[in-house]
């Protein structure tokens, strides 16, 4: 046997391996009681998501009575699946599409004028892939003004996209994404940066003028 493998035997031998019956997320508080959430589960959820729901105006009516924070002139397609709507806070004139999934174990917060396309996923829960019992993590995602996330793209934990940024359709966010840039691929990387306005009006002008 070669000393290579005799020391890859021995950190074998020292390494444990994953045991999903000593997971434990005890410490994780979901934000509201066990009535609510089943209240949540199935009643409010399943109205959510039905496409015989005629309007956004019934939904986000039935968001706000769950606890989240929805600004005015919000749109919300039918086969939107929110987590918990207690940590869910959206601005002005925000687009909610098709199935797009909010699995928001930790807050959410959608600023103004952002569009979240079909099948986007915002996911805030993750899991310890050193930790034998699987151990559960949670960050927020924020989602600042003016954003568009691309169809059936992903956004992972701890994730912000600043102002008016993009992530393409089917792109996977695994880091930030700083304001006006247009990021996509997995993972995500930068491609251009965003103009509105026309040629004359670049990102750095417009931040300057937020100042």
């Amino acid at each position: 046997m070669s000393s290579e493998a005799g020391v890859s035997g021995e950190i074998a031998d020292d390494m444990k391996s994953v045991d999903l019956g000593s997971y434990d997320n005890s410490w994780f508080h979901p934000g509201r009681s066990g009535f609510i959430r089943a209240a949540w589960f199935f009643f409010g959820l399943p109205i959510l998501r039905s496409g015989l729901v005629p309007s956004s105006a019934v939904r986000v009516w039935l968001l706000r009575k769950f606890g989240a924070q929805i600004g005015s002139g919000v749109v919300i397609k039918p086969g939107v699946r929110i987590k918990f709507p207690w940590r869910l806070t959206v601005g002005d004139n925000c687009w909610l599409g098709e199935d797009c999934w909010i699995d928001n174990l930790a807050q959410v917060q959608v600023e103004s004028n952002v569009c979240i396309s079909q099948g986007a996923y915002l996911c805030t829960g993750n899991h310890d892939w050193s930790d034998p019992g699987f151990g559960l993590r949670t960050q927020p995602i924020a989602v600042r003004r003016g954003c568009w996330v691309g169809a059936r793209a992903i956004v992972l934990p701890g994730v912000e996209l600043g102002e008016c940024a993009v992530a393409t359709a089917g792109s996977v966010i695994t880091k930030s994404i700083p304001a006006f840039s247009i990021f996509g691929g997995n993972p995500a990387v930068f491609l251009k940066s965003r103009r509105i306005g026309g040629e004359g009006v670049t990102p750095d002008l417009v931040m300057k003028a937020r100042a």
